[in-house]
């Protein structure tokens, strides 16, 4: 099963509604992590999604988000500060508190590292930073303005060109930018810390990765990443520097971080839709995280399995491992087995006792392949024994479903 994403929002320092995804490993999750975007990106540049994506991979669930006024979220990116920025942070962390479990890893890139280096003292749950290409100064971020710098000083807001597009950028990020003592929360950091920097970095010098690493206590490591660019444009970069995270952080994150408590109880399979917008459900069922959805033409983003092949599924696998117990206690020479499952509807047209005369019945077909060295006699035993199967039982019988309000 693949990473699944789910959209989520949470209120910002403002009031205004941030826009997020939460990237989930197939599994439970080991841990969970926060991702803070470089200076005027967003949650979907390509390495943000890359990185997270790999982390969840890994087994580490991660929550990436826009900052006010930037991607999906609300607000006016004008009206920010650093310091906002920081508050948006501590509430994300809040927001992946409350869905899952609160943060043990802290990521940010470019000034989204640094962010994430302030903000660190006030997440408690932080056991991990991880900055890749981040400035040792917040201020590094105005060399980049040229002279719209001058003209937002003078105005109190203006446009600055950055990554080839227009921004607007207010007087107060200017200036808060210059007041913060980024290297003073570096030396007070207690988290342990990864700094990843490329030497050829030509946005932010390698020489900031070298204050940073000098002014943190230990535990502390650097990692080069060689020739990456600032923005990891190469998905291989980006890759890279999500498994060194993810295999680095490993020592200090919690084998099994509390979970928030809305996880169903023992016994219970949850279903719930990843958003209003689209069909995709997401399926609880104990420690295991499973999707389901439908295919575009239906409305659906095709991210999982339909319901139908859901089921399909549940009876292919109840049937082989039905034939393997039997296989193994009778202690047959069987090798391999696999069931190719298919539903379809067909007119009951033999079914007397259908009211409706358009009626339809479900007719499930399996195709079973026995593998091994079995003689015709095992080999109809297996056969007969796939019609015993539990799910396959529950799918003849008459079920009574029971629904209840919530």
């Amino acid at each position: 099963m693949s990473v699944v994403t789910e959209k989520l929002t949470f209120t910002g320092h403002d009031g205004a509604t941030l826009a997020a995804r939460l990237d989930l490993p197939p599994g439970a999750p080991r841990a969970t992590a926060l991702f803070a975007h470089c200076f005027t990106c967003s949650k979907d540049i390509e390495a943000a999604r890359r990185i997270a994506q790999r982390l969840a991979a890994e087994g580490i669930a991660v929550l990436r988000f826009d900052f006010t006024g930037l991607g999906h979220s609300q607000g006016e990116f004008a009206n920010t500060s650093f310091t906002s920025n920081i508050e948006d942070l501590v509430l994300a962390a809040q927001a992946l508190a409350a869905r899952l479990a609160a943060p043990q890893l802290l990521v940010g890139h470019s000034l989204g590292g640094a962010a994430v280096l302030a903000a660190a003292g006030r997440i408690p749950s932080a056991r991990a930073v991880a900055t890749i290409g981040a400035p040792a100064d917040t201020a590094h971020v105005l060399t980049h303005m040229g002279a719209a710098l001058d003209a937002i000083r003078r105005d109190g807001e203006g446009a600055a060109t950055l990554g080839g597009r227009p921004v607007r950028i207010g007087r107060q990020f200017v200036e808060d930018v210059e007041q913060t003592r980024l290297i003073d929360a570096v030396a007070a950091l207690r988290p342990a810390l990864l700094i990843l920097h490329a030497p050829r970095d030509m946005v932010v010098g390698v020489e900031n990765a070298t204050k940073l690493f000098l002014a943190k206590k230990h535990p502390k490591s650097f990692v080069s990443l060689d020739d990456a660019d600032h923005l990891l444009s190469d998905p291989a970069d980006a890759d890279y520097a999500a498994g060194v995270i993810a295999a680095w952080a490993a020592r200090y994150l919690d084998a099994a971080p509390q979970a928030a408590a809305d996880g169903p109880p023992e016994g219970v399979v949850r279903v719930a839709e990843a958003g209003a917008d689209g069909l995709t459900q997401h399926i609880l069922a104990g420690r295991h995280r499973l999707v389901a959805d439908e295919p575009a033409s239906v409305g659906g983003a095709d991210q999982g399995p339909t319901p139908y092949q859901l089921l399909a599924a549940a009876l292919g696998a109840c049937t082989t491992m039905t034939i393997r117990m039997v296989a193994r206690r009778k202690k047959l020479a069987l090798a391999q087995i696999s069931v190719d499952v298919s539903h379809e509807k067909r007119h009951a047209q033999d079914c007397a006792d259908c009211e409706n005369p358009g009626a339809r019945i479900d007719v499930f077909r399996r195709v079973i392949l026995l593998e091994g060295d079995l003689s015709e006699a095992d080999r109809a035993q297996l056969m007969a024994v796939a019609d015993r199967c539990p799910v396959h039982r529950t799918l003849e019988a008459a079920s009574q479903i029971e629904t209840v309000a919530g």
